[in-house]
Parts: structure tokens; C-alpha cells; sequence
């Protein structure tokens, strides 16, 4: 087996378990660090024991690659393999209907690898599609996306659908909702993107009539497809996942029903956010939306490629409340949905 994607693949199952961020920067390290090495070279050291010189590898991952290349299937690997089924049980039809995902992050901003790893991925789990949306300028603390950086990011994206086809990285955002409802960044460069997810970041407790607002004039863009996390909660996880910190918060409070009959008019998705911390919209908010017609999108909010398999809690939290898959924007062949977010 090649030791570079038995590695990598150790961490995407310790990712996909919201295992230690240190141990899967451990593994995938070492996968970066021996993936710029002759095989040879890395054969040869793995037969004289000297694996462990090189920067980045350590002991445990030494072993790992010796035994991918002796044994073919190092035990490690092989043990993670035998507990890796479906994280959430219940929705495996609602799951197998997905194409793609429309909400992921990569290391451009605040997510832990590369657009190319991610998309890879995408691919390697059965996408037909997924949209790379990093956050945008104002949420600084994610290193978000001035106009110039998204628009170098958009060349790149094009490039990866080409090395990738058929699978196809879609060009997106997520754009901050700002306090008054306007988006954050410029209209021009949001109309030439495929997907366009619109989140609240900031100023969660603000009052409820001042969120309604805000939140009914960004679902009005005409620039917007998804609403993201729309309750803005963290349920503390207490897990060392990247995102949430094992903090609670509590949700936004706002109009629901008057949200949710906006999205439906405008056509707008509501996002079934599928990080754990997250599930959001909580049970009630989901039923609102379904009563108001409105379209869904079941997204994995990745920030790492372990966690692209998030969906499987999405999809249980959909087939538990009978959401429609036709009704779901991303069980929609690609050609379908772009006209949808292009319309």
C-alpha cells in the first residue's frame, strides 16, 4: 500500500471521529512530509530503520509506513477501517441521495487543509460536486477573503475542476452577514460565483426585531442561495474538533416564520447544518421550514477532509423530520442546481 495514503487516510478517519487535532496533524505531516521523497528513498529508510530522521515523522508514524510497505494494510489503519461505519444511523437513504456538499473551508482561511485536498476528497467519498465557500473579509479571525485573494482563489477552483472532471469544484463564499443585512463583499464578485452561503458571525444576541431585519435582507439578496447555521448555537461539543472548542452558546432569536416565508419566496435554501456542535436548525426551526415550503441544503460546514463525512449526522437529522429530498438542493444533479443558483 502506498504509505502516503494509508497516512492520509488515518487522519481522515481520526478526523471523521473528531479525534485530537495533534494526532491528525501528526499523520498527515508525515504524509506531507515523505510525499515529496523518492519512494525509493522512503522504502530504503523504512528498511534500515532510519524513517524517523526524517522532519515530521515520528515513531508511530514510522510505523505505519513500514507496514504499508511490507504488509500492505498497517494494523493501525486496519482498526480505525473495522469502527469507521456511517456516524449517524437513519439517514443512509437520505445520504445516498446527496451529490454534493455546498458548504466546506479550506486552509485559505480558517480550515486546516488545502482547496486540492479537500476537493480530492469530495471526489474520493462519491461527490458529483462541492463548493469551496471561505469566509469573507470582515471575519478576521478566519483570515477571511479580501476581493483580491477570492478572485486569485476562483482561478485556482477552475483549475481543480479541470484536473479533477468529471467531479466539479464549484466557485463560492461565505459571506458575513453584516448588522444591517447587507453582505459582505462586493456584488459584482458575488454574482460570479456558483454558490453564495450567507451566515450570521457576529453580534449573535443582537435583539430579536434587529436580527429579523438583518437576516430577512440577506435571504432578499438576489446574490444569496443558502442560509447558513441560521440560529448561529454551538451545543459544546467537549471535543478537540477545530471548531467549537467544546463551548456552548446559545441561539439567535429572531421571527422564524417570517425568515423562513422569505427563503421560501426567494427561493433561498435553508442550510441542515451537519457539524454536531452545530445541528442547526434546532428540530423546531427545521419543522417551521418545512411547513413554509421552503428548500434545503445538507451541508457539512467541513473545515478538515474528515469532516466532509459529517454529513451522515445531516442526513439523519433530514430523515428524521421527513424533509423531501426533492426538496433538498444538493440531491440535485449539478446541472439542475446551478440553474437554481444561477436563476
Amino acid at each position: 500500500m502506498d504509505p502516503v495514503v494509508a497516512l492520509r487516510q488515518i487522519a481522515f478517519l481520526l478526523e471523521r471521529q473528531r479525534e485530537s487535532s495533534y494526532r491528525i496533524k501528526a499523520y498527515r505531516g508525515a504524509a506531507n512530509a515523505l510525499e515529496v521523497l523518492d519512494p525509493d528513498d522512503v522504502r530504503r529508510m523504512a528498511d534500515n530503520g532510519s524513517l524517523a530522521r526524517v522532519k515530521g515523522v515520528g515513531d508511530k508514524t514510522a510505523t505505519v509506513v513500514t507496514e504499508a510497505l511490507r504488509d500492505g494494510m498497517p494494523a493501525y489503519l486496519a482498526r480505525l477501517d473495522e469502527t469507521s461505519g456511517p456516524l449517524a444511523a437513519g439517514g443512509e437513504h437520505v445520504r445516498a441521495a446527496l451529490r454534493g456538499d455546498l458548504h466546506t473551508h479550506s486552509d485559505w482561511t480558517d480550515g486546516g487543509s488545502p482547496p486540492a485536498e479537500m476537493a480530492a476528497t469530495a471526489k474520493a467519498l462519491g461527490h458529483d460536486y462541492a463548493a469551496l465557500t471561505d469566509h469573507s473579509p470582515r471575519l478576521t479571525v478566519a483570515r477571511g477573503l479580501s476581493a483580491e485573494r477570492l478572485r486569485e482563489q476562483l482561478v485556482l477552483v477552475r483549475e481543480l475542476s479541470e484536473q479533477l472532471a468529471p467531479f466539479l469544484l464549484l466557485t463560492g463564499i461565505e459571506v458575513d452577514i453584516l448588522d444591517n443585512g447587507s453582505l459582505d463583499q462586493d456584488d459584482d464578485l458575488l454574482s460570479e460565483l456558483d454558490i453564495v452561503v450567507a451566515s450570521v458571525h457576529s453580534k449573535l444576541s443582537m435583539e430579536p426585531a434587529a436580527m429579523t431585519r438583518r437576516m430577512l435582507a440577506a435571504v432578499r439578496h438576489p446574490r444569496v442561495d443558502v442560509l447558513g447555521h441560521c440560529t448561529g448555537r454551538l451545543l459544546g461539543s467537549g471535543r478537540d474538533d477545530r471548531r467549537g472548542g467544546g463551548k456552548a452558546r446559545p441561539q439567535s432569536r429572531f421571527d422564524a416564520a417570517a425568515v423562513f416565508a422569505a427563503c421560501a419566496e426567494q427561493g433561498v435554501a435553508v442550510e441542515i447544518n451537519s457539524r454536531p456542535e452545530r445541528s442547526d436548525p434546532p428540530d423546531d426551526l427545521l419543522d417551521l421550514a418545512l411547513q413554509a415550503g421552503c428548500l434545503f441544503s445538507i451541508d457539512s460546514d467541513a473545515h478538515a477532509p474528515g469532516q466532509l463525512d459529517f454529513l451522515d449526522h445531516g442526513s439523519a437529522r433530514a430523515a428524521a423530520r421527513e424533509v423531501p429530498l426533492e426538496r433538498v438542493v444538493n440531491a440535485w444533479p449539478v446541472d439542475d442546481l446551478l440553474a437554481w443558483s444561477r436563476g
